[in-house]
């Protein structure tokens, strides 16, 4: 438990030093990411790591507060709209000077749990080890699109292979999610790592398949980059039809981006 809360730490820093280097005006810039900005991205990750701490400290005043954020959403306003109202009268500094003890107290929280503890989240409870887990996904996903929007080059670590791996167990959630059959036959996973080790998941003998980059998978299952701008070899069954909708994050169906999203990230030194 305290490696993942390590990682989560880790991740986290990386995201707010890189937003303590923006301007006003690029903290404005609008992402691939349904135009969202680093802004938004920040107050959306915020606002979750806020509710976060409550799920880990506090369940009874987690239960309340998701009461009222689904009445929120029952009127039919959307998860960015709710975190503009609750933090637009924070200039993005500010909102990162909001936002960082809040992720710090959330990482110290979770890494003192037992990682088999249960906590509440919106949908089945999560052990304490893949909820800080998850946490690591939408940091890294979120700070994808403030990577992009800036326009730089994002180290890479081994911390992707948090995301890898949820990519991967949530195969059969993307086609639930959209009341779609569960393929028979999971693909075989082989992906490169930074180190240039590989990651492999299920069986070799599957006579479905993904191979290729490990930040590719991660960009893919997050929905940060469309199939067809991935470095991944898929077979043409289960594997081709999983990675051109695959969803690793809870919420209703949502569409990967348009092709082309990849030259952001990777013509710009």
């Amino acid at each position: 438990m305290k490696d993942t809360a390590t990682d989560l730490r880790a991740e986290y820093r990386e995201l707010a030093d890189l937003c303590r280097t923006l301007t006003p005006a690029q903290w404005r810039l609008q992402s691939a990411f349904y135009g969202w900005t680093p802004w938004d991205e920040v107050a959306h990750l915020c606002f979750f790591d806020e509710t976060a701490l409550l799920a880990a400290t506090d369940a009874k005043a987690f239960a309340r507060d998701t009461v009222a954020l689904n009445a929120m959403l029952d009127t039919g306003k959307e998860i960015s709209a709710i975190a503009r109202e609750k933090y637009g009268h924070l200039g993005g500094a500010a909102l990162l000077a909001h936002w960082e003890p809040i992720a710090i107290r959330l990482v110290d929280v979770l890494a003192a749990l037992d990682p088999k503890a249960r906590l509440p989240w919106y949908g089945p409870t999560m052990s304490a080890r893949s909820f800080a887990t998850a946490r690591l996904m939408e940091t890294w996903a979120h700070g994808q699109d403030v990577w992009d929007v800036v326009r730089r080059r994002r180290p890479l670590t081994g911390r992707l292979r948090h995301i890898a791996h949820i990519g991967v167990t949530t195969f059969g959630w993307t086609f639930v999610n959209r009341k779609l059959p569960v393929p028979e036959v999971m693909p075989f996973i082989e992906l490169q790592a930074p180190d240039g080790s590989a990651w492999r998941w299920g069986d070799p003998a599957s006579s479905e398949s993904v191979r290729g980059s490990a930040l590719d998978f991660c960009l893919v299952v997050t929905q940060r980059r469309n199939l067809a701008d991935a470095d991944l070899r898929c077979t043409e069954g289960s594997a081709t039809q999983w990675l051109s909708i695959a969803q690793c994050f809870a919420g209703p169906p949502a569409d990967p981006p348009v092709p082309g999203v990849r030259k952001v990230v990777y013509d710009v030194a």
